[in-house]
């Protein structure tokens, strides 16, 4: 007889490759088929809510490994959240407007976009985000991400540009919104302004200048030494091509400051940096012949080395004595803490430069000349007349622009700004920031020093494709025009139109009739300028959040890269506590940079970017997920081959488990041959009590948003509790117990619960592949309603054995002696004493402490260390070499063949086989099976 044929081995249709890359797109096929979102949010309507707001990519190239990480991130929360019971809806957005964007339509349109209109211009940037908006859409579903992908939002909007102009009016109305002269981060290249958030710091190499500034008046009154001597100030800058704006040389307040003989010259410089500067300069021969309080030189003048005008000594506490000389050039069209000192003390906002980064006719003989190339003309003509002391060169951190990532200047130029402080927006905005909850907790502090010390924010940009700055200026007296009704009109015709509406009628068309200006004049102008494309992402609270009826102001959660705390969260919160009195977040979660393997940015230039198609196309989106779960997101984020084959072979093995435990339930069904936990065996209520922990830990942990900690703890349960000891120990009861016996019945009972739990704390993060090993599971197919997929789910109850701190203890002592037994096995095999495990016959010899223990627990190890016999010494008995178990003092082991003859069903070695007539090669367990299946 072939007894193969009776033992219950395993069968499943789950297969062991899981084919990701071919499964994933017919599964994603279906669920768009059959609206599984919206069904989803139909089923979960009366959940309480749980809100993610989804900060908008911008619609613009491909996406690349970052945005897809940041997708996949808040997925898995919005799945985590369903499974808990939440009603969690997702609707993904769209930055549509923008220099970007503007950008790369002008090189699409080449020589034509000379002579195409603002609305031609507008059409075509609109055509050019609809198409990425397409291509982004269809990579991120993809992905596995679930959301309302046929309704997303979208920046260019009619109703969304309606939005974006309400609540700057807003901000119009309430006298936040000021025209001034101020200098911005301005792009040449571009022709337009930008924020702090559009400028990438990049290092960049610039010209490094000291430069002597004469003294016009006499400093005898200083200090009696300099009376009737020729004293110049030392200045050092890094921006010579600012030079031409300067009016003012700022000293410290508290600092000391020296006159030092040079030769036959006096300069005055800072006192505790004489010594390091003249060491730079090559000069040994130098004395100090008078110091000063900065106080002293206030409100003298010194001569501009090559403008016809003096530039005023000034006080300020923001220089410093770390670098140069303690005596900063000053220009207040040039710089913010220029442009603060030069209000302080009357100075003109001077900035020579035009839009272009030409130099205009206020800078003399360098007019018409672009900077900051002209930096080299500047330092030959100080040099030519003796007013160069050194010149070098160095290599510093310096900002460029973040679309054609040239370097910017800083330029006075008459913008649109909010202020931060007119209306205490910058102290209502510390103090909503207190109020929310960051993950990680730095970000708290990061935000906070952010607006803390942030200028008044621009709104303008001089481009065409964005929300303008709906303002309204009297042609008789320039006054800017505050009035609802105005608002109201502007409002109404948006919606209709969209923002083109600003561009296609003329200023008439905003003033309802019988408005006027205080002036009395009834005509008006348009402002031509953009708003800042931070002020259209940063309303999306307003635009979505609170218009969407499914959504609920404020959102718990804004998720998104570690940059946005000067970006997306701070524009949002500055737009919400403006003009609602409160952060639109309850909660913000940020996440590192994914980087390269060795913790390098990515880049095309150097070669290491990884693409998240590419990796899809490798191993599957599934493979990308568990990455993304894998990793501490709190840091920057690695990826490389190695890592990704690394996360592929956990995969490999989870799925395996997953495997292994389905294909022993094949002729299980819960309702019927479920087994009471108690008439569960020892191990068995083991296994569900490590189930319980990791239910318990994960569950936490996905509210915590740990997810690594998750990935870790599921991976060493699959690979460890579960493969390598539970599923090892069931093979005997489960392939050779008869079908229905209540041995392996309760085996199956507890696989079956494991596994269905164990599926729905995986889901959110390996969305493929549980819907997968569910529809095994619970025998569903592709016509089965969607309704009975995992997703329509939540976190399974845990069955409540009780916590049994003694049973614990028992179990850690047990898998003690598992591990030390186990070691002494591998010997016995090295040593060729027993092929198998099942070759084996254990003997235990212990002391008093070990002896009463190992007296109850003779069976459960045997069973555990998946051996033939295992019993303990008897008194006085010798013969075998026993040796002392490693890590347990009072117990020894010895390992030899086990007596009897090895059962040819099972494999195990006893001494019954041969006692039954019928089945002589048969342990007398299996001959009882095989008897009961025969009959």
């Amino acid at each position: 007889m072939d007894y193969r044929e009776t033992l219950n081995l395993p069968q499943t249709k789950f297969k062991m490759k899981a084919n990701l890359t071919q499964r994933e797109p017919m599964v994603l096929k279906r669920w768009d088929k059959e609206n599984l979102y919206q069904r989803l949010q139909q089923m979960m309507a009366d959940r309480p809510l749980f809100i993610l707001h989804d900060g908008p990519p911008y619609a613009n190239g491909n996406i690349h490994l970052g945005t897809a990480f940041n997708k996949v991130l808040k997925d898995i929360i919005l799945r985590s959240k369903r499974m808990a019971g939440f009603n969690a809806p997702y609707i993904p957005g769209w930055d549509c407007h923008g220099l970007p964007i503007e950008h790369n339509v002008d090189l699409e349109l080449g020589a034509k976009k000379q002579a195409i209109s603002t609305l031609g211009k507008r059409s075509a940037c609109r055509s050019y985000a609809e198409k990425w908006i397409k291509t982004q859409r269809e990579q991120f579903k993809r992905l596995g991400v679930l959301g309302d992908w046929s309704n997303p939002y979208l920046t260019m909007s009619f109703p969304y540009e309606a939005i974006i102009a309400r609540e700057f009016n807003k901000f119009l109305l309430s006298g936040a919104v000021v025209r001034s002269k101020k200098p911005v981060y301005w792009c040449a290249t571009c022709g337009t302004a930008l924020a702090e958030a559009e400028v990438d710091y990049a290092d960049h190499t610039s010209p490094s200048v000291y430069v002597k500034f004469p003294v016009v008046d006499d400093l005898g009154e200083v200090a009696p030494q300099l009376a009737g001597r020729s004293v110049s100030v030392l200045i050092w800058t890094t921006t010579p091509w600012t030079l031409p704006a300067n009016l003012a040389i700022a000293f410290h307040p508290d600092f000391e400051y020296a006159a030092v003989a040079v030769g036959d010259e006096t300069w005055i410089l800072a006192k505790e940096l004489v010594a390091p500067c003249m060491e730079q300069f090559g000069i040994d021969q130098y004395a100090s012949i008078a110091t000063f309080s900065a106080s002293s030189l206030e409100n003298k003048r010194c001569r501009h080395p090559f403008m016809e005008r003096d530039a005023l000594l000034v006080l300020a506490d923001y220089v410093t004595a770390d670098s140069g000389t303690g005596c900063v050039h000053t220009a207040p069209g040039h710089g913010t803490d220029d442009y603060l000192t030069g209000l302080r003390y009357g100075l003109d906002i001077l900035s020579p430069v035009d839009d272009a980064g030409r130099y205009t006719a206020e800078a003399g003989r360098y007019a018409g000349q672009p900077v900051p190339q002209v930096n080299s003309q500047i330092i030959a003509d100080m040099a030519a007349a003796g007013s160069l002391v050194k010149e070098a060169s160095i290599r510093h951190s310096y900002p460029h622009c973040w679309r054609c990532k040239e370097p910017v200047i800083y330029r006075a130029t008459a913008q649109w700004f909010i202020s931060m402080d007119n209306l205490q927006l910058r102290a209502k905005a510390l103090s909503a920031i207190n109020e929310v909850q960051w993950t990680p907790a730095w970000g708290q502090q990061r935000i906070y020093g952010m607006v803390e010390a942030r200028p008044d924010w621009c709104l303008s940009r001089q481009r065409s494709w964005g929300v303008p700055v709906t303002v309204l200026t009297c042609a008789a007296c320039g006054e800017i025009l505050k009035n609802e009704t105005v608002c109201a009109r502007i409002d109404e015709l948006f919606m209709s139109e969209g923002a083109d509406a600003w561009f296609k009628h003329e200023a008439a068309d905003f003033v309802p009739e019988g408005v006027a200006c205080s002036c009395g004049g009834r005509e008006f102008k348009k402002e031509s300028d953009i708003l800042d494309v931070w002020f259209d992402s940063g309303v999306s609270h307003a635009a979505v959040v609170e218009q969407r009826p499914e959504l609920r102001w404020p959102a718990d959660l804004y998720l998104e890269g570690s940059d946005q705390h000067r970006g997306w969260f701070q524009s949002s919160l500055l737009t919400s506590v403006g003009t609602r009195g409160r952060a639109p977040y309850q909660g913000v979660l940020t996440h590192g940079y994914v980087v390269d393997g060795q913790g390098k940015k990515m880049s095309k230039s150097v070669g290491n970017v990884v693409a998240p198609q590419q990796v899809i196309d490798q191993y599957g989106a599934e493979v990308l997920r568990l990455w993304v779960a894998s990793e501490n997101y709190q840091d920057d984020v690695k990826v490389s081959d190695e890592i990704l084959k690394h996360v592929s072979d956990a995969y490999r093995k989870m799925r395996n488990t997953l495997r292994f435990l389905l294909s022993n339930l094949y002729d299980f069904a819960p309702e019927r041959d479920a087994v009471d936990v108690s008439d569960l065996q020892e191990i068995d209520r083991w296994a569900l009590a490590k189930y319980a922990e990791l239910s318990e830990r994960v569950t936490r942990a996905y509210d915590r948003y740990e997810f690594h900690a998750i990935y870790h703890a599921l991976h060493n349960f699959c690979g460890t509790t579960i493969s390598s000891i539970y599923m090892d120990v069931l093979k005997d009861r489960l392939y050779c117990s008869a079908p229905a016996g209540p041995e392996r019945r309760a085996a199956q009972t507890v696989i079956y619960r494991i596994l269905d739990g164990l599926l729905r704390l995986m889901s959110p993060i390996l969305c493929f592949t549980a819907a997968e090993a569910w529809e095994h599971l619970h025998g569903l197919s592709d016509n089965t309603p969607l309704e009975q997929s995992i997703f329509f789910t939540r976190f399974a109850p845990v069955d409540d054995i009780g916590k049994d701190t003694a049973f614990e203890e028992r179990w850690t002592k047990l898998l003690t002696l598992r591990g030390a037994i186990t070691r002494v096995l591998e010997g016995a095999r090295r040593d060729k004493v027993i092929g198998l495990g099942l070759d084996a016959e254990v003997v235990l010899r212990g002391n008093t402490e070990w002896a009463g223990f190992l007296n109850g627990s003779l069976d459960q190890l045997r069973e555990l260390c998946i051996v033939s016999s295992l019993r303990s010494a008897q008194p006085g008995e010798g013969g075998f070499a026993f040796v002392e178990a490693e890590g347990i003092p009072g117990l020894e082991i010895a390992v030899h063949p086990a007596p009897g003859a090895k059962c040819e069903r099972c494999w195990t070695i006893a001494t019954s086989v041969g006692e039954d007539h019928e089945h002589p090669s048969l342990c007398a367990r299996c001959a009882a099976v095989v008897r009961q299946l025969a009959g």
